[in-house]
């Protein structure tokens, strides 16, 4: 079976499915979306996936879009491969809340502050300060929970690497290289954690994806 990913290596949610891949070892063929183009929102690329969007993964016949769920069908159907990334019975429950805590409680405020803080730089926007200061503080709440979580295990969902630890990747990679990372540092258990977790080789991999484009 030949299994596809269409997307860009600059795209947080392509990124995310990438770093599975390369976290199971899996060959796999990159197909290039050129957003810029606006390539995704053409008629063979929505036939993929109606919303336009990227990224979209092939196996064989199968065709899934919405990253994080692309990344749930790695870890399960190759679970033999490479990292586990999920586990089983109850701790797989605490691993699905903290993806859960990734979508929905860090990754708004982070996402709204990637846009301020790096996109709108690169297309010579002006950054909305009040956008960036209301964002900080959402965030800055939610690394005093995680403060809290990585006291008690190693990694968010447990004591090893998992999709809750590796869907932030993406986000991270980016405002490490902002002002924000003040937040992270400022919490030994968090900064320790992102550490960690951006040095895994599968997001090198990614980022070394990156500069051949």
């Amino acid at each position: 079976m030949a299994t596809k990913v269409h997307g860009s290596v600059f795209s947080a949610p392509t990124m995310r499915v990438l770093i599975a891949l390369h976290e199971k070892d899996l060959e796999f063929e990159f197909v290039f979306v050129n957003l810029r183009a606006g390539e995704h929102k053409k008629e063979h690329f929505l036939a993929l996936n109606p919303f336009g969007q990227v990224p979209v993964f092939e196996d064989g016949d199968l065709k899934l879009f919405e990253s994080r769920a692309i990344t749930q069908y790695i870890a399960h159907v190759y679970e033999d491969k490479g990292t586990p990334l999920v586990c089983e019975g109850e701790p797989m429950a605490t691993v699905s809340v903290w993806m859960e805590v990734e979508a929905h409680q860090f990754d708004p405020a982070a996402s709204k502050l990637h846009r301020e803080l790096v996109y709108k730089s690169k297309i010579g926007m002006a950054t909305d300060a009040a956008v960036v200061e209301e964002n900080e503080a959402k965030l800055a709440k939610v690394l005093d929970i995680y403060e809290v979580r990585l006291s008690q295990s190693k990694y968010l969902g447990c004591d090893c690497f998992t999709l809750a630890d590796l869907h932030h990747l993406p986000a991270l990679t980016s405002l490490m290289g902002t002002p924000v990372k003040k937040l992270f540092d400022a919490r030994p258990k968090v900064s320790a954690w992102v550490a960690d977790i951006m040095a895994r080789p599968a997001l090198a991999k990614v980022l070394a994806m990156r500069n051949q484009q």
